[in-house]
């Protein structure tokens, strides 16, 4: 019993420190996907950036990140841009399963640039 109640908060300190430092690396590779998809989204002729923010966001959506901001370069795409550039901020304190202890006011900021399919 003695050594039970030794051991116990120490097993159960690990489990969650893992189990949280597995969420922030789902975290980080669903940003890392939404920031490539939304970018994509935004090269095609055609498009437009509030569709590449919401082809970023509906992937943020998956894990059901809440805490995030898209911020799509240039804020008007027509056929004269050359280039795009989507970044996505989200912060970690509202996003992780347990209290904030490791990644309190932590943010996981990813952007990509990528040159525009140009009709001409």
């Amino acid at each position: 019993m003695v050594e039970f109640a030794i051991v116990a908060p120490v097993l159960f300190f690990f489990f969650f420190v893992a189990f949280e430092f597995c969420r922030v690396a789902m975290i980080r590779h669903t940003v890392d996907n939404a920031v490539y998809e939304g970018c994509r989204d935004a090269i095609i002729p055609g498009a437009t950036a509030n569709g590449a923010r919401q082809k970023a966001e509906t992937i943020l959506g998956t894990l059901g990140l809440t805490a995030y901001d898209v911020t799509v370069t240039p804020a008007v795409i027509d056929n004269r841009t050359p280039e795009v550039t989507v970044e996505v901020d989200v912060r970690l304190d509202a996003n992780t399963f347990v209290p904030p202890q490791f990644t309190g006011g932590k943010h996981i900021i990813r952007t990509l640039t990528l040159q525009r399919e140009i009709v001409n």
